[in-house]
Parts: C-alpha cells; sequence; structure tokens
C-alpha cells in the first residue's frame, strides 16, 4: 500500500500549480480529479490576470509576483499558456458620471485611464456607442487557463507525480495518515491539500470539517472560433461579483442548507476573444447554497445575448454554447467591492494534515506564485503572507 506525502484534491489551476510546486521542493505527491475533461471554474474563466487591480500592499506583491510567475510560465513548463497583455476596455453605464468612475480605480496599483466615447470607439469598434459615457483603459494580462492548467499538469507528471481520475467522497484524518475514499479506490497519505474549488465546501463537510469557504454560479456562453474581431477585453467599469460576494457570507448558516437563494442573480457583461477565434461571453453570478442544483439554461442565456448585445451588438446572436461553473470564495472580511477576497491557505484547525487551498477571488494571477511560495512554506521555510492566509483568521468553525 504506498503513502504519498501530499494528495491533492482537484485539478483545476488551483491543484494543478500547488501539485507541480510541491514536486518541485521534493515531496511525492498524488493528483486526484474527477473529470477527465475539466468543468470548472478554470476551464470557463475569461482567462484574464488582473495584475494592475491590487489596493492593498499584501496585494501588489502578490500581484507583481504573479505577473513575473506569468511572463517565464510557458518557457518553465515548456508549454504554451498563450500569455499575452491586451487592452481592458471597462465600460462606463450612461446613468455613471465618467469622473465618478475613475475615481473608484484611483487607488489601484495601476489606475486606468478615462477614455471618452470615441475614443473608446477608436480602440474597440464593436462598441455600442449609445450604450456607454465612456470607458477605462488599461494593460491586462491574458492566458488560456485550460492550456495553463495541463502545463502544470504535464510538467508535474514528468516530474515524477502521479495523477488518478477518480471522485473523492470522504476522508478521514488521524496523526498517523490520512485516508481518502473515492468511487474506485481508497488512497493513504501523510497530508491532504483541498483545492476543490467551488465544491470544496461540500467535501470538507462530508468529512465533518466546517469552513467558512463560499461559491456562486457562473454563467457564460463559449463560442466556436468566429471571423468577428474583438481587440480588447471588455468588462463593466462597476463589476457587481464583489459586492455579491461580501453581501452574500454574513449569515455562514444559511450556506449549511441547499436550497437557498441569498441573493438576486447579477450580470457583469463582457467578452473576451482568445488567440483561436473563440469569444467567451458572461458573466452570470448566482448565489444558490446548493452546489448541484439545475439552472434554466434558456433563461440564462437570453440575459446573457441580450445584455452582451446591448455593449457589443455584433456579438450577441454568435453561435455559441452556454456553460455553467462553481467559483469559489472566502469569507475575507477585509476585502472591500473593489478589490479580491483573499484566499484560505493553510492547515485547518483540528484536523492534522488536512490543508486548504482555495477561495482565490483572483485565481490566475495570484495561484502561480502563492503556490510557489505554500510550497515552500511547507519544506518549513518561513513566510509572512501564507501565514496571513491561514484558515484560522478566516475564523472557522469546527
Amino acid at each position: 500500500m504506498k503513502t504519498y506525502d501530499w494528495i491533492v484534491i482537484g485539478a483545476g489551476i488551483t491543484g494543478a500549480a500547488l501539485a507541480y510546486e510541491l514536486m518541485k521542493v521534493g515531496f511525492s505527491v498524488l493528483l486526484l480529479e474527477q473529470d477527465a475533461a475539466l468543468h470548472n471554474a478554470t476551464r470557463y474563466s475569461y482567462g484574464g490576470l488582473a495584475f494592475w487591480s491590487a489596493t492593498t500592499p499584501l496585494m501588489r506583491q502578490l500581484c507583481d509576483e504573479g505577473i513575473a510567475r506569468h511572463r517565464i510560465l510557458s518557457t518553465e513548463l515548456d508549454a504554451d499558456t498563450e500569455f499575452r497583455e491586451l487592452d481592458l476596455l471597462l465600460t462606463i453605464a450612461t446613468d455613471t458620471d465618467p469622473e465618478v468612475a475613475a475615481a473608484f480605480y484611483a487607488n489601484f496599483a495601476i489606475p486606468p485611464k478615462l477614455l471618452s466615447v470615441d475614443e473608446a470607439l477608436e480602440m474597440e469598434p464593436l462598441l455600442n456607442k449609445q450604450a456607454i459615457a465612456g470607458a477605462l483603459t488599461v494593460k491586462h494580462g491574458h492566458i488560456n487557463p485550460e492550456k495553463t492548467a495541463q502545463a502544470y499538469i504535464q510538467a508535474f507528471l514528468r516530474a515524477g507525480g502521479e495523477m488518478e481520475i477518480t471522485q473523492v467522497q470522504t476522508f478521514t484524518s488521524n496523526h498517523a495518515s490520512q485516508t481518502i475514499k473515492t468511487t474506485t479506490k481508497t488512497y493513504h497519505s501523510a497530508n491532504i491539500v483541498v483545492c476543490a474549488g467551488g465544491l470544496s465546501r461540500q467535501l470538507l463537510k462530508a468529512s465533518g470539517i466546517s469552513i467558512k469557504l463560499y461559491f456562486t454560479h457562473a454563467e457564460m456562453i463559449q463560442t466556436p472560433p468566429v471571423e468577428v474581431r474583438l481587440r480588447t477585453l471588455v468588462m463593466p467599469a462597476n463589476l457587481q461579483r464583489f459586492q455579491l460576494e461580501a453581501e452574500s457570507t454574513k449569515i455562514d448558516e444559511l450556506w449549511n442548507e441547499p436550497g437557498h437563494e441569498l441573493l438576486a442573480p447579477i450580470l457583469d457583461a463582457g467578452a473576451i476573444q482568445f488567440q483561436d477565434g473563440s469569444i467567451r461571453l458572461g458573466q452570470i453570478s448566482r448565489v444558490l447554497t446548493d452546489p448541484y442544483i439545475d439552472i434554466d439554461r434558456k433563461t440564462s442565456e437570453g440575459w446573457l445575448r441580450r445584455s452582451i448585445g446591448a455593449i457589443l451588438p455584433a456579438l450577441s446572436n454568435l453561435p455559441g454554447t452556454w456553460h455553467h461553473c462553481l467559483v469559489a470564495f472566502s469569507g475575507d472580511r477585509a476585502a472591500c467591492p473593489k478589490d479580491s477576497r483573499l484566499p484560505i491557505i493553510g492547515s485547518i484547525p483540528g484536523c492534522h494534515g488536512v490543508y486548504l487551498f482555495s477561495g482565490f477571488s483572483n485565481p490566475l494571477v495570484l495561484v502561480p506564485p502563492l503556490a510557489q511560495r505554500f510550497a515552500n512554506y511547507l519544506t518549513g521555510k518561513e513566510d509572512e503572507i501564507i501565514s496571513q492566509l491561514s484558515p484560522v483568521h478566516f475564523q472557522s468553525s469546527m
């Protein structure tokens, strides 16, 4: 019976990056993933790297480290992550004063530049002139998230890591080892780290562990490669998702009862074209406490297409497929509506050998540097940043 130093649960961008970094520092690692083809937040992400958006010293440091990692990651992993830097346009609604919208971003690490309507259309001719009062622009990083996760996995396997496609049901912990039961077999490890994104809360709960980690249901449309050319990444200046996250965590007990819709859904209308010509249109966010609930696809797709069409009319009727996934976020009380919430990283109190690496609101920027830092931390190296992200600071209740 083989026992590993670490079993990593979940092979999205968080689990893939962490498994790779754990192998790099010398641990034996098994990576478990329930789907042979990913159907998670990594798979359906916009792929954006908002390295410019930090508002605190801690986030500025991590965003700087994150964009530096991405600039060398394709070379290190020996695979093309499709990293690039492109223009982001943050559209300002017609009922909003452009100067007020710009002031909201004044203390960001790189404040976006305010554009007139004509200047915005010069950058992105597909915009509807009548739908905006202006826009903000800043350079924004971008990757193919699925290819990046796969690049991490392949580098992990080349380094001697092992991976199994199987669904984790529960795990048990004692001071000698951790036992994971899946749909196919049982595994043993000295340590477990949960990187299951929006399913992390339910997986931990099934194993008798309660923690303040949450999720939204995110919905988007993906088109096949199309002839239409979108020059920029388009998103609204008034992004509602962070406020939705903050409001939904006020009563943690409601998250233990499936069937609640804690707040009305929101739609942040935006679009990005990938290098293969496909476009992702989104995003609806819903706060539903049941991770497996059915969502009315037809109604959602109609809402998405109408909202995108108001801003980018040429994209509203493109052929495409509606997708749905879960997006994890933490109960970080220090976060404000304009900033990303800090992730939860570290040992879960009272659970020997059980760790969490989840809750990233800006994952594609933050995961690479934090996976590297966390792996080094687990070898015994001190790290003040990792210490600040411990589950202890998020008031977990066991």
